[in-house]
């Protein structure tokens, strides 16, 4: 019995003992949560004593038994001990972003842009050098298109008749071009009539146009209209072997000439014969994707290029027409092939009036005087007022309309690049750009329409 006391007071100071382990082992845990949070080292690396000596061999309930023993006091040992959280080494080399990322978006669309701009240049100078190597094959072949939508309508209605196609081009192709050969031979025919009667009226205008100088309010004297002439003959002398090379270059021109109107004439007649067949061999080289886009722009731009020359002969005749009656009332020689000159120019836009009235407005003042020219440059001015707003209009049509920004830049890049026959094809080829641009571009937009999903139906 004397051993109960000594044994429940043993077992009094193991609890006591063991609440005070539970209250450390609290505070070791809240210890170990707030220096995690603090380092960012994990639980993990706090191990207690008992486990670290058991990981060594040695028992834990041991320590325990040595740690219950009546007036043992906890050592140093028996604290829980921390493994050192591992270096943080700061990374070598910052990371980079992504170079499409870091280049701002303005920039890459101007860089999409800049290089796919370049890459249509260099394909439109490709083209246009390749143009230029083959410059008149191009304006024979662009010229008999003219000449066919002039003349097609004409094949047609002979085969409505019951004509077979053959004879009906034959006799539409021999007609129009026995008509433009007598128009031509007319008009040197009048001229040559009249060269020395003109060189006669020139030399007696030139006389009145000195007298009239003197007595005029410019106070020209008679010393000054000498130097003038002096002036023009030593710059006429002193270019003589250019005008002379000009003359050698002109058998050139002429030899060129003729076998563009010779190349003009075979595409004329197999256009009008197989331009049919032409164009569905042409649809065999366009790809299969944008064929049926093309097949659709094909008559429509060839329906433009038909109103387009048809409404300029008619404008142009109108207007050699009037000015040539105007001429012929007003007394000027040559009245008839000046209106042949202006009926031939009218196929410029623009330029070709200026130039044409011009010519006719120098002839009336060599010959008839300056109240002769003031009056044939009212009766132009009339007549390409009227053709501007009226007859272009209303014989044109919104069709082939072009503003005239767009017709004097298209003109003057034509003759830039082709001289006079560039001058020409200049505008027709624009207004079939035109109607075919706009056209590809309905086109496109009613097939994304079919090609969207329907809208979802109401529920």
């Amino acid at each position: 019995m004397s051993q109960v006391p000594r044994w429940l007071g043993r077992i009094g100071a193991e609890l006591t003992e063991l609440g005070e382990r539970l209250d450390e082992r609290r505070a070791e845990v809240e210890r170990e949560t707030q220096g995690e949070a603090d380092t960012g080292v994990p639980r993990a690396a706090v191990v207690p004593a008992g486990v670290r000596e058991a990981g060594r061999g040695r028992p834990a309930a041991a320590d325990d038994e040595e740690s219950t023993a009546p007036g043992a006091e906890d050592s140093e040992d028996s604290a829980p001990e921390q493994v050192p959280a591992p270096p943080q080494y700061a990374p070598a080399v910052a990371a980079r972003p992504d170079p499409a990322a870091a280049v701002p978006w303005g920039v890459r669309v101007a860089a999409e842009a800049g290089w796919r701009l370049l890459v249509l240049a260099g394909t439109v100078w490709v083209l246009m050098r390749v143009i230029s190597a083959v410059q008149l094959v191009v304006l024979a072949f662009v010229t008999a298109l003219l000449v066919t939508a002039l003349l097609q309508p004409t094949v047609a209605r002979l085969r409505r008749h019951g004509v077979p196609r053959g004879l009906a081009t034959a006799l539409t192709a021999i007609l129009g071009f026995v008509v433009m050969g007598l128009v031509g031979w007319f008009v040197v025919w009048q001229v040559m009539e009249n060269i020395d009667n003109l060189s006669s009226q020139i030399q007696d205008g030139i006389d009145e146009l000195r007298k009239w100088l003197l007595n005029s309010p410019f106070h020209v004297t008679d010393k000054q209209i000498n130097e003038i002439a002096k002036n023009l003959r030593e710059a006429v002398g002193a270019n003589t072997d250019q005008i002379t090379s000009a003359g050698l270059e002109g058998v050139t021109v002429i030899v060129e000439g003729l076998t563009g109107i010779l190349l003009t004439m075979f595409s004329t007649l197999f256009l009008l014969y197989d331009g049919e067949r032409i164009w569905e061999w042409s649809l065999k080289l366009v790809p299969a994707a944008a064929r049926p886009g093309v097949a659709g722009a094909g008559p429509r731009a060839w329906r433009t290029l038909t109103a387009y020359v048809r409404g300029t002969v008619i404008v142009a005749l109108i207007d050699a027409i009037f000015i040539g009656l105007g001429i012929y009332f007003l007394d000027v020689p040559m009245a008839v092939p000046l209106a042949v000159f202006i009926f031939l120019f009218a196929f410029i836009p623009l330029v070709g009036a200026v130039v044409s009235g011009a010519l006719a407005v120098v002839v009336a003042l060599v010959t008839q005087g300056v109240f002769a020219a003031v009056m044939v440059l009212a009766v132009v001015l009339a007549v390409q007022q009227i053709e501007g707003h009226i007859l272009q209009p209303f014989i044109l049509g919104r069709a082939v309309r072009v503003h005239p920004l767009a017709v004097v830049l298209s003109v003057a890049a034509g003759g830039m690049i082709a001289g006079i026959g560039g001058a020409v094809v200049a505008v027709p080829l624009v207004a079939v750009t035109n109607t075919v641009v706009g056209y590809l571009r309905s086109y496109a937009e009613e097939t994304a329409l079919r090609q969207a999903p329907p809208p979802p139906p109401d529920a």
